[in-house]
């Protein structure tokens, strides 16, 4: 999965910095007195805060940059440093922010930001100094593990993650594949601890902020009270459930013709090292197992794509493009000159892409480690997304530069994806003719094994972490827990028994780097949602998943109108300003798959869907 997140021991989404005191040796100005209540020392406290976070906030993004890219003891101090005086002015920012909780008469933008301020945090640390120092070196510590990772075969071979997932999707080998997937999950017992205890730390910095543990802090942001956030989500997968059961009934079946019914069971989930992701979050890797056979695609991207002779730059190239056609201005010179493109073979880097904007102005940058396929096609117009979102918002006060919930940000780029079609891929010399509609099927179900397939992955990260918040599990029960959300919502299953010391958890860029995963799910349900409004906006009349909106200026126009509104509105008024709609709809997404769950009902009558 990708983002514009970073390590969350650097993280700046929503950014809320600034201290009451000395911290290190950075000393904030900001100094709200305890006595203050009226409604004007509010306001000026939010103004003398903004006024101080981009400094502050630089540095530590900085310092996350360099760490990401060059992987060392030195650098993992110089980002820990960074990040623990990043920390303790956003827990010295939100204890002052929270004075005025019970002030009348704030006007509404104040105390929007004072929110923001307060709950905004993503790994809130203790007031403690050494609690908040232990906090920082255990985050960066777990990231540096994760980025460091890799799997030694019996022959002294050693593999990092791009090289295995290479394997996770090319290999038909259970064993191989068994033994990839148990290797890459080695890297993550000595977490464990480390987790726990950071944890720990993280619900003590929520509960001194008024909150009763992390996940009800990180569900306070979504403009509902935090109680209701998870009957949302519920909602939500409600509506497309059916469409992901039905998926998982085909493609159980099709790998039980591959591999046998006694390691695929035709009743049960499936074995996670099967379905050619790493995690078995995108099924992508084994569409040739479960194609239709009676329809083709009618091209593969990745072989257009090295038969041309593309280089990664070249795919970035083609991406600004697609929205310097919406009326978007080109990136400048030094994103093309600061980015990371290619994975470097002289040193260790954090290859999870990501989109930045080191100094929240036009210092724009993707970090990836590109390769030429049509996945990572798609990843660079989705990490695009995140950068022209953020040039869009970055005249907007320093509060607000973010999207209008954390999904958003993610569906931007998602959206743009989808516009990746045959017929935009012709319009831009990469086919020369646009495949007729025989081939539609096969291209919904590519969709779907990356799309929909990825839908109750998303869930699952965030119910995990909730209830570890909560308490409601210790470390003994982590990975047990783990595998049950697993298995009960996407109906999947651990290959073989798990070691005692197991924290599978932790082998997912996204709980080490403790970045919020909803917002994943959301920007799932989003992205199809922008997509069928921006083809009604550029005036399509066929079928949604033919709309393609490369070169259409009025919905550039209105796209970058939600864009430059960033985080001032309440994210249903965002929401209607491109949709009409206030609420989120996941029945775009059975729109655009009509056609494929009507073939999948087909295929699946006369089997046992279900698990």
């Amino acid at each position: 999965m990708t983002g514009y997140y970073k390590f969350s021991i650097l993280l700046l989404a929503m950014a809320v910095l600034g201290a009451c005191k000395k911290m290190d040796d950075v000393t904030v100005t900001i100094s709200p007195d305890e006595s203050a209540t009226s409604a004007q020392s509010a306001a000026e406290f939010v103004l003398s805060a903004e006024a101080q976070l981009r400094e502050l906030g630089q540095e530590a993004e900085r310092a996350a940059w360099v760490y990401s890219n060059f992987i060392t003891g030195d650098t993992e101090q110089l980002a820990a440093t960074a990040n623990r005086k990043f920390t303790a002015g956003q827990v010295e920012l939100a204890v002052a922010a929270a004075q005025f909780n019970d002030v009348a008469d704030i006007d509404d933008d104040t105390r929007r930001k004072l929110d923001m301020l307060r709950s905004g945090i993503v790994i809130p640390a203790p007031g403690d100094a050494a609690k908040m120092a232990e906090q920082s070196e255990i985050g960066t510590k777990m990231g540096g593990m994760y980025g460091k990772g890799e799997y030694c075969y019996a022959d002294e071979t050693c593999l990092d993650l791009g090289h295995l997932s290479d394997i996770m999707a090319e290999s038909r080998d259970p064993n191989a594949l068994l033994e990839v997937w148990n290797g890459w999950r080695q890297i993550a017992p000595p977490m464990k601890e480390l987790y726990a205890r950071q944890v720990e730390l993280a619900n003590e910095g929520a509960s001194e902020l008024g909150f009763a543990d992390l996940g009800t802090m990180w569900r306070s942001a979504y403009d509902m009270p935090p109680e209701d956030f998870p009957g949302e989500l519920d909602r939500l997968w409600g509506e497309v459930k059916p469409l992901y059961e039905a998926l998982h009934c085909h493609v159980r079946a099709k790998l039980g013709e591959q591999y046998g019914t006694d390691l695929v069971a035709q009743d049960g989930p499936i074995p996670a090292h099967l379905l050619g992701n790493m995690w078995a979050q995108d099924w992508s890797n084994i569409f040739s197992l479960v194609a239709p056979t009676e329809t083709v695609p009618g091209y593969d991207l990745s072989t257009i794509l090295k038969d041309r002779g593309f280089e990664a730059i070249d795919m970035v190239r083609i991406g600004e493009a697609f929205f310097s056609s919406l009326g978007f201005e080109k990136l400048p010179e030094t994103f093309w000159e600061r980015s990371l493109f290619v994975k470097p073979q002289d040193r260790d880097v954090v290859c999870h892409a990501s989109a930045w904007n080191v100094d929240e102005k036009e210092d724009l940058r993707i970090k990836m480690c590109i390769k030429v396929n049509a996945e990572n096609f798609k990843v660079i117009h989705h990490e695009l997304g995140h950068n022209y979102y953020q040039r869009a918002y970055n005249k907007e006060s320093y509060l607000y530069r973010g999207s209008a919930n954390d999904g958003f940000h993610e569906a931007v780029g998602d959206t743009i994806s989808l516009s990746i079609t045959p017929g935009y891929l012709q319009k831009i010399g990469l086919l020369e003719n646009v495949p007729d509609a025989s081939g539609d099927i096969a291209l919904l179900m590519k969709r779907a094994l990356e799309g929909i397939a990825f839908l109750p992955f998303g869930l699952v990260v965030d119910q995990w972490r909730w209830k570890v918040f909560a308490g409601e599990v210790g470390p003994e029960g982590y990975n047990d827990l783990w595998w049950h959300l697993r298995e009960k919502y996407q109906g999947v299953k651990a290959p073989n028994e798990r070691p005692a010391d197991a924290f599978d958890p932790g082998a997912k860029y996204h709980i080490p780097a403790n970045t919020p995963y909803t917002r994943y799910f959301l920007a799932r349900i989003l992205q199809f949602q922008f997509h069928r409004s921006l083809c009604e906006i550029a005036g399509n009349e066929g079928p949604v998943h033919r709309c393609s909106i490369y070169g259409n200026k009025q919905a550039g126009k209105r796209l970058n109108a939600m864009l430059e509104m960033g985080r001032s509105q309440p994210w249903p008024v965002e929401l209607e300003a491109l949709t009409g709609q206030r609420n989120m709809d996941a029945t775009a997404i059975l729109d655009y798959f009509e056609p494929l769950m009507a073939w999948l009902d087909e295929q699946n009558q006369g089997r046992q869907c279900g698990w």
